[in-house]
């Protein structure tokens, strides 16, 4: 695969003489921890549904890393190419993007959300060669799906299933054998090192312009971010960080995954969310730190005060992908112990605003927080001019974390000949510097962290057979923070429920979560003189309305 990350080279002579660049990667970093502290628990992963936890040291981990990343080179993967991984937090997960940075493979991490209509278009345009999937997660058929698809994306030569069976189990396609131990593995380890320039992650935003976008991130990149961020938390190596939000995600990609091996810290991952047993979690490894959206921090509060169990090492909860309500922070504080810290990201440049640990806990209800080092802001009315503080308009972003560009669409990537990337979100930026979002141009829904592809569903709603028309727009959710309805006009005669509706968007594949969960019919849906739905009307009504059927 060739990468086109057209977006590095003009900006990184400057990137390096501000330092924003370490120009390393996740293998020094890797080796670095192996050898500072060869016996510190890097790792607990924690499987929720079979009740089993794994720990690794640092050292594991580094052998582990090369054991499997000479597996994935004796099925043919090299330098460039592309290694789709769709399993939950795991070590498997871990491991195989460790592997992956040894032989200069690159890391394409998918929702296990994902069904076939996702898979089939992401895997065909990454040009994926290998797959990893899980046998079976939270009761479903990976293989039974996979086979399905396997057609549709010619470039896939291998399947590797963990938690399997046979020949095509991860334990005995990559992690069993001692494939470090044969003859030519240090050469196979040493020769294809990526440099802190190459693409290293491969990440698809959910589709806002009718199809997922190929988000293309280096190391320097990725790190750029990492330190800034860590920085700002006072994050170091006698921290312990709980994610319990997907790796497949940024947040837990780059915070969850990354960061430990940055900080020398330690890790403990969760597959399945619960809140008793994150919080069991945090008092049995002392966790000081972890990351998620808000539906996370509203269960977790909700249990430490019901159980009665307090979290005493947890100083910090990071809350990012909804506005936290006021309410919610005061009392996640006051139960957790902990310092509630709001932050705006983008799958394209990871954390860019975060509020500060000193910060009063209003700023962490009423603001997105301030730029990390190395982010500028700004926000412009339609014809690009930056607009005073306190005013709402376009806002722009530049960044040493800004991505490389969209894989194969570089004329989507949306930043000027001076670095500014123009986000697609409204917002304001108060005299002291602190974003606020207040709304997005981008026609997305986040439904407890997670990007709905608006406009890829619409598109099947209109294959309905008694859809005439139809728009989906968000309505609040005390716990998710929105809930994506379908308003619909139907053909004469017709009529449509809730739950028809549902059957039909899942037997086209869609992954539930995307699946709208309230419909409402109308005679008409309101446009302007040229036909486009005001979305801001329907919005309107949908909060002056009661409850509707199905919702």
């Amino acid at each position: 695969m060739e990468f086109d990350a057209v977006l590095i080279a003009p900006r990184r002579a400057e990137s390096i003489a501000r330092g924003w660049w370490p120009d390393r990667t996740i293998n020094d970093l890797l080796d670095d921890y192996a050898a500072s502290r060869p016996e510190k628990i890097a790792l607990t992963a924690v499987q929720a549904e079979q009740g089993v936890a794994r720990q690794f040291t640092s050292r594991e981990l580094a052998s582990l890393a090369d054991r499997v990343a000479v597996g994935l080179a004796r099925l043919g993967v090299g330098r460039g190419d592309v290694v789709a991984c769709q399993l939950p937090n795991g070590w498997q997960f871990v491991v195989t993007y460790l592997a992956c940075s040894r032989i200069g493979a690159v890391m394409n991490p998918l929702m296990h959300i994902f069904r076939q209509r996702e898979l089939s278009f992401m895997l065909h345009h990454s040009e994926a060669r290998v797959l990893l999937i899980p046998d079976r997660f939270r009761g479903f058929d990976y293989p039974g799906m996979v086979e399905g698809l396997r057609a549709a994306v010619p470039a896939l030569e291998h399947v590797i299933v963990v938690g399997g069976a046979g020949p095509d189990s991860f334990e005995a396609r990559l992690s069993d054998p001692a494939w470090e131990r044969e003859p030519d593995a240090r050469a196979i380890l040493t020769r294809s090192r990526p440099g802190p320039d190459d693409v290293t992650q491969l990440m698809y935003t959910s589709g806002t312009t009718g199809e997922p976008k190929g988000v293309m991130h280096t190391a320097n990149t990725c790190l750029s971010n990492i330190a800034a961020y860590a920085e700002r938390l006072r994050l170091g190596p006698d921290d312990v960080v709980l994610m319990g939000s997907p790796m497949a995600h940024q947040t837990g990609f780059m915070y969850g995954l990354m960061m430990p091996f940055y900080l020398q810290a330690s890790a403990v991952t969760l597959d399945i969310w619960n809140a008793a047993t994150a919080a069991r979690l945090m008092r049995e490894h002392g966790v000081t730190f972890s990351m998620a959206s808000t539906p996370f921090l509203t269960d977790i509060a909700r249990e430490v005060a019901q159980s009665g169990n307090p979290v005493p090492t947890l100083r910090t909860f990071l809350c990012a992908g909804a506005p936290i309500p006021g309410p919610l922070v005061e009392q996640a504080s006051r139960t957790l112990g902990a310092k509630i810290i709001s932050a705006w990201g983008m799958t394209e440049n990871g954390a860019v605003t975060l509020t500060l640990p000193e910060d009063a806990d209003e700023r962490a209800c009423t603001t997105d927080g301030r730029p990390l080092p190395g982010v500028e802001i700004k926000v412009t009315d339609a014809s690009g001019t930056v607009l005073p503080a306190g005013q709402e308009g376009c806002l722009w972003l530049r960044s040493a974390s800004n991505f490389g560009g969209y894989l194969k669409r570089p004329q989507l990537n949306a930043t000027d000949a001076d670095g500014w990337f123009d986000t697609g979100d409204m917002a304001r930026i108060d005299a002291d510097g602190y974003l606020r979002i207040t709304g997005r141009s981008k026609d997305v829904i986040i439904r407890g962290g997670e990007n709905i592809p608006v406009v890829e569903i619409e598109a099947l709603l209109y294959r309905h057979p008694a859809v005439e028309s139809a728009a989906i727009v968000a309505y609040p959710d005390e716990r998710l923070g929105e809930r994506a309805c379908a308003v619909v006009t139907l053909k004469r005669g017709q009529q449509l429920e809730l739950a028809a509706l549902v059957g039909f968007l899942k037997g086209l594949g869609v992954a539930v979560q995307y699946i709208p969960e309230r419909l409402e019919i109308r005679d008409a849906l309101p446009t302007t003189p040229s036909g486009k739905v005001q979305k801001f009307r329907l919005r309107q009504m949908l909060a002056d309305a009661s409850p509707a059927a199905g919702g």
